[in-house]
């Protein structure tokens, strides 16, 4: 954890203001804030355009009544691309474009997906599950559970106020 805290926090500030140094030396002073405004505005628009066709997606699924976990991961993954494209620059800029991109968030979300467990608690004893890349839940077995329900309306309206 700490060596992360540490990346967030220190080395990617240091490698940013080393791009800013060396893009400015290169381009200019206000060609490279220029720049900075650009992708921020680019960016911001790109993740509007992108999260609207995400949320269609989830609702196109939902319809199906089938579960949109990728797709809410990838408005997950828009989300921060939105946050690295906000932050001012280059390297930020570049991870937030590259999220954004459909091809490689796809790629990133189903390798989370993967990596993900679920854990159900039931009665005394408590699970875990996990999705297989098809969308099926899985113990750790590998067992598929599938299950059906059925919703039963009670007669009486309050439970609490019996006499």
């Amino acid at each position: 954890m700490f060596a992360i805290v540490f990346l967030i926090f220190v080395l990617v500030p240091v490698i940013e203001i080393s791009l800013f140094i060396s893009v400015g030396d290169y381009l200019g002073l206000w060609p490279t804030i220029a720049m900075v405004f650009l992708t921020a505005f680019l960016g911001a628009s790109l993740v509007r355009s992108q999260g609207l066709q995400t949320l269609l997606s989830v609702q196109s699924r939902l319809k199906q009544g089938e579960l949109p976990a990728q797709q809410i991961l990838e408005g997950v993954l828009l989300a921060v691309a939105g946050v690295l494209l906000f932050i001012p620059g280059f390297l930020t800029d570049t991870l937030g474009m590259i999220v954004l991109l459909p091809a490689p968030r796809r790629a990133l979300a189903k390798y989370l997906m993967s990596k993900m467990v679920v854990k159900a608690s039931a009665g005394f004893g408590s699970h875990q599950f996990r999705q297989d890349g098809f969308g099926h839940n899985q113990d750790n077995d590998g067992h598929t559970f599938e299950g059906e329900y059925e919703r039963k309306e009670d007669d009486s309206n309050n439970h609490l106020n019996k006499p």
